[in-house]
């Protein structure tokens, strides 16, 4: 148990840290060493080396010794750190959105991991605990998540089941049939034919790009999404996975806004979707793409409509009827005007949009946070405007492309009213999923208990 004593991370964190520096350092030293000291070079190494690991973890230490976190008085995580400027941090665990173990290469050689805490909020709203050892790492995990849901913190670790395990050799190969792989190597080999016909041997240069960018991201993919499986448990989704660093996400119930399921061209012929989430408190920056974002990185398309079915309870993603975008879209969207559609049923909105790669929105009314409508120059000349619907930040994208403008403006009414009768008279905590209403007291028409 974390306990209303103060705890501290483990002792070795100064030492990890000051050696995850050294991952850049080491480069930058075989590069800046400048030509007249290359006799020299491994000295000059060792020593800039030396020093900077000393003096980080010099640093380190002191960070550590000015850092510790327990549970206030009010349930809720405290976190305290800072050397030269102190600062306290109170995490509301009724706004959790989500705790993350991860397991960095480092990390796994000593048995170390990384918890990563999301909860409800702007900017600042991820606390990290680095390092935990991996079992007081998935005890803190544990306990935060039974709080969170209202249970005992000697609840111990929920029970899971795991429904979905991505095997290997299905990676791989969906990663090598996304349109923009197969498109940079059609490139690579149209670049290598006009070099032997042209004999222009500069020209290989850009294979370096063309060749090299979709193998960076295919390892870097494969990479962050080996051995990845999907489980669930009574404090939620978990998911995760990972080559050199293994990641492990739980996602509590009610905190996914959004749900995308997207499938690239040439998948479509295997029947594979890959699911993607907006989840509240789950973007960060430059963590576009992270492992949390993604339900499943590829399945078959009734597996994901079945997983989907857990999510959103009472919808029937296959058995929605999508309204067509009228002709005069034809005109703005050569392409993909057949695949753009609107439907709408008692719990979602849907949208569907995409040629070469289709993607099917859904939002659960309640999720709505706002609603906008866009005509731009080109749309306003054909009477067609674009309905957007506003959940938290991440990768789905809730947008019904060019509708008629009145057609958009009256879709955009009857969406705020359909979010506001969702989520008349329950109260945000009840909505997330953190706890239900007490039973004999229901709440009145502004959501406060009388």
């Amino acid at each position: 148990m974390i306990g209303t004593e103060r705890s501290r991370t483990h002792p070795i964190t100064p030492v990890l840290s000051a050696g995850r520096s050294l991952a850049w350092l080491v480069p930058l030293l075989l590069v800046a060493t400048p030509e007249e000291l290359d006799a020299y070079r491994p000295l000059v190494m060792l020593v800039v080396g030396g020093l900077w690991l000393a003096v980080s973890i010099a640093w380190g230490y002191l960070a550590w010794s000015h850092t510790d976190f327990g549970i206030d008085g009010a349930g809720d995580l405290r976190v305290d750190s800072g050397v030269l400027s102190r600062q306290e941090r109170r995490v509301v665990l009724s706004r959790l959105q989500g705790v993350e173990v991860a397991t960095p290469l480092l990390g796994r050689v000593f048995g170390m991991a990384e918890l990563r805490i999301e909860v409800a909020g702007g900017r600042d709203s991820h606390v990290s605990l680095k390092y935990l050892t991996q079992e007081r790492a998935q005890e803190v995990r544990a306990e935060l998540l039974a709080l969170a849901a209202g249970v005992g913190r000697d609840a111990g670790e929920a029970p899971e089941v795991v429904l979905v395990t991505v095997p290997t050799g299905d990676l791989v190969l969906s990663l090598l049939m996304r349109s923009e792989t197969v498109l940079l190597l059609a490139v690579s080999i149209a670049v290598v034919a006009t070099t032997v016909a042209t004999e222009e041997l500069s020209a290989l240069g850009l294979l370096l790009i063309t060749g090299g960018l979709p193998l960076i991201s295919v390892f870097g993919e494969f990479s962050r999404f080996f051995g990845f499986s999907l489980a669930e448990s009574p404090d939620g989704l978990r998911m995760g996975g990972g080559l050199v660093g293994v990641t492990r996400q739980t996602v509590p119930p009610g905190r996914v806004q959004a749900v995308e399921l997207a499938e690239p061209l040439l998948w479509r012929r295997r029947g594979w979707v890959r699911v993607n989430l907006n989840v509240a408190g789950g973007q960060q920056e430059g963590e576009q793409g992270r492992v949390g974002q993604v339900l499943l990185p590829v399945a078959p398309r009734a597996q994901a409509v079945a997983i989907l079915s857990r999510i959103l309870p009472g919808v029937d993603v296959e058995g929605l009827v999508f309204d067509p975008a009228p002709a005069a879209a034809r005109r703005r969207a050569w392409l993909q005007w057949r695949q753009l559609g609107v439907a709408v049923d008692s719990g979602v909105l849907a949208t569907r949009r995409g040629w070469i790669t289709r993607r099917t929105a859904l939002v659960p009314h309640a999720r709505t946070q706002s609603v906008t409508v866009v005509q731009g120059p080109w749309q306003r000349r054909l009477g067609l405007a674009t309905m957007q619907v506003d959940t938290t930040p991440g990768p789905v994208a809730v947008a019904a492309l060019h509708r008629g403008s009145a057609q958009a403006r009256r879709m955009a009414e009857e969406q705020l009213a359909r979010a506001a009768q969702a989520r008349l008279g329950v109260p945000e905590r009840w909505l997330s999923g953190a706890a239900e209403p007490p039973t004999g007291r229901e709440p009145s028409s502004d959501g406060r208990l009388p």
